[in-house]
């Protein structure tokens, strides 16, 4: 991932220095497992441990000339143990450690987004507190439907981020495994107990059934749990976008004392982040149908996934941190704006209320048709028109007062009317 989108939190992770360090991780893990069993001398191990290392300049250098990155690796580290080097990678093959040691960095990537997670779950909750009663239009197909909270609007989005916490937790389960089964899988060379004691180490669960390498529907699983991650993320700021607009302005991103909109025209004040967002949420995408392609390896292994995943992985987990670093920052940050919301609430004269009057009035005797009719001709008679006032036109009709009271249709324009249950959806959410 390029510089301008890499935080130093998640770059560390997948860096070239931490993911041979993981592979050191995984070799002395096997070493320790295989001295315990009595494979190799104890004093070995600890001659290991005392003098392993890696230099990755000089591991590059290796592997230009024997062209297999574990073995310049191995190379490289033998330089620093001596002799004792010989009992390193015993039994194994490359991909216990390539496997073994990725399960690792996807754990640590997964703890860091975890956190972060969290962080967005308390900035939504606290802002869905601040305007719980903050009352605004509802939309559908983008047109003005019926009376809402922006509280119930955030809300929505708690519960979709919260749905996501639980997510990434079942995927740490599913991540967190590695295998050391040797040469396709069949312990050939290095028994079950080495396995399971070396996972044990490393924190980690022995895969039920390896081949040469690890499943890939593991890593096709988290790309796609980052995903959808994104997918809300670029919903959130998708609504953000559009509440900016000039012509509705209910809320918008947060600008700072010297930010600039437009290089052309002073006035602007663009929702950068949130456009930021949804084009980074399509790459994310892109990278969920490239680890669904790396599912189906020939055989017992091939390394078509290989190159696949030196970008994909370290892309999806470095841009899903940025991504939800940005969103968190811009919502706890966000400006909200309840006058232009009870504004545009009340436009052409309260038409949002129209299915309270059509209630009321079937309530009364009138047929569905009848009131329908009755409704909508008075709601389509004040749309769009800059002295359009449903409410009066309504109030005027003597198919409508010779029903309904004065007192009874203006309880049809109080929004609290739709606003009585919301109580109990706050209450699910601790809001």
């Amino acid at each position: 991932m390029i510089e301008r989108y890499t935080l130093p939190e998640m770059a560390n992770l997948w860096s070239e220095a931490y993911k041979l360090k993981t592979w050191l991780q995984v070799e002395i893990a096997v070493c320790e497992a295989q001295a315990e069993l009595g494979y190799i001398p104890s004093e070995a191990v600890e001659e290991i441990k005392a003098k392993a290392d890696f230099d990755p300049k000089r591991v590059l250098e290796i592997e230009a000339v024997v062209r297999h990155d574990v073995i310049a690796f191995l190379t490289n580290v033998n330089e620093y143990v001596g002799d004792a080097g010989r009992y390193i990678h015993l039994g194994l093959t490359s991909s216990d450690v390539l496997d073994t040691a990725l399960a690792l960095q996807l754990v640590a990537s997964l703890d860091i987004l975890l956190q972060r997670l969290e962080d967005l779950i308390q900035v939504i909750r606290e802002k869905a507190r601040e305007h719980r009663h903050t009352v605004m239009a509802g939309r559908s197909h983008g047109i003005h439907a019926e009376p809402i909270t922006f509280g119930f609007k955030l809300a929505g989005w708690l519960a979709e981020v919260l749905r996501h916490q639980e997510r990434l937790k079942i995927l740490h389960e599913t991540i967190a495994v590695g295998k050391i089964s040797g040469a396709v899988g069949t312990y050939a060379n290095v028994e079950p107990r080495v396995e399971a004691i070396a996972c044990q180490k490393l924190g980690l669960k022995p895969d039920t059934a390896s081949t040469q390498v690890i499943s890939r529907d593991r890593h096709a699983d988290y790309v796609q749990q980052l995903a959808l991650v994104a997918a809300s993320i670029e919903r959130f700021a998708v609504e953000i976008r559009n509440l900016q607009k000039t012509d509705v302005l209910e809320v918008e991103e947060f600008f700072s004392k010297g930010q600039k909109g437009s290089s052309a025209m002073p006035h602007k004040r663009n929702p950068i982040r949130s456009e930021r967002l949804t084009g980074m949420a399509r790459l994310v995408r892109s990278h969920a149908g490239a680890a669904l392609e790396n599912v189906a390896l020939w055989h017992e292994r091939d390394i078509s996934h290989s190159s696949v995943e030196r970008v994909i992985l370290p892309d999806a987990c470095t841009l899903t941190h940025f991504m939800l670093l940005e969103i968190t920052d811009l919502v706890k940050n966000l400006l909200v704006y309840p006058e232009n919301m009870k504004r545009n609430l009340n436009c052409y004269g309260g038409v949002v209320f129209s299915q309270k009057v059509l209630l009321a009035l079937i309530d009364k005797g009138s047929s569905r048709e009848e009131a329908y009719a009755i409704v909508q001709e008075s709601a389509h008679a004040a749309w769009n028109k800059p002295e359009g006032n449903f409410q009066d036109l309504i109030s005027k009709d003597p198919r409508v007062t010779e029903k309904l009271s004065p007192a009874e249709l203006e309880v049809c324009f109080d929004p609290q009317q739709h606003l009585n249950h919301l109580e109990e959806i706050y209450r699910r959410l601790g809001i």
